[in-house]
């Protein structure tokens, strides 16, 4: 049961100062949580963001931190604050992705872009692996289970794939925000190499 204390703000406990109504909060951990909101897959908490979105914003604004909202895939993310006037501090905790895992999330990115229009995006996991062979040493073995630890992760912690029948997955929209364009020309160019290192047997280290 909410209570309403003299000004009218929702308090949900007796001692509660909060300003924003309980979907709304818990639209807002599940942002902070990360890696981002889905409205599809969290239409009450979606619809709450979206009628308190500038009180939202105003809060994480406290945190140095953006709301970043894409209206049409319907799922929201924070990151830190870009500005040039003041040094923003470092508020969000991130993620130190392996070498496969971030060519795999470029997979993924350049699978999405290259559907462009279509409204889900699937695609199969032999497809994905295909296109990371040329990172292969030559043991098989230990490259598929690395594969498949990478593909666990995507689908799992960052949950930019979601299960789609076997072996298959739909991409997340959210998979093209996640690098901006110079970190995917500067990676790109960088894999590159070291694919075509691997290829020729060259020490690319």
């Amino acid at each position: 049961m909410s209570l309403a204390d003299p000004a009218g703000a929702p308090r949900l406990w007796k001692d509660d100062t909060g300003r924003l109504v309980e979907d709304s909060r818990r639209a807002v951990l599940e942002i902070l949580k990360g890696p981002y909101l889905s409205g599809r897959r969290r239409p009450q908490l979606w619809a709450a963001l979206m009628a308190d979105e500038r009180a939202i914003r105003s809060l994480l604004h406290d945190l140095f931190l953006e709301l970043v909202i894409d209206p049409v895939d319907e799922f929201a993310f924070t990151r830190k604050v870009r500005t040039d006037e003041i040094e923003v501090p470092s508020t969000l905790r991130s993620e130190s992705l392996a070498f496969i895992d971030t060519a795999m999330l470029l997979v993924l990115r350049q699978l999405l872009l290259a559907t462009s229009g279509e409204r889900r995006v699937i695609v199969g996991q032999d497809e994905v692996y295909e296109r990371l062979s040329i990172y292969s040493d030559g043991d098989e073995s230990t490259f598929r289970r690395n594969l498949n630890a990478a593909w666990g992760r995507m689908m799992n912690k960052l949950r930019v794939i979601h299960p789609a029948g076997e072996e298959r997955a739909e991409i997340s929209p959210v998979v093209k925000f996640l690098l901006d364009e110079d970190e995917v020309r500067a990676l790109t160019e960088e894999y590159r190499r070291i694919g075509e290192g691997a290829a020729s047997g060259e020490d690319v280290s």
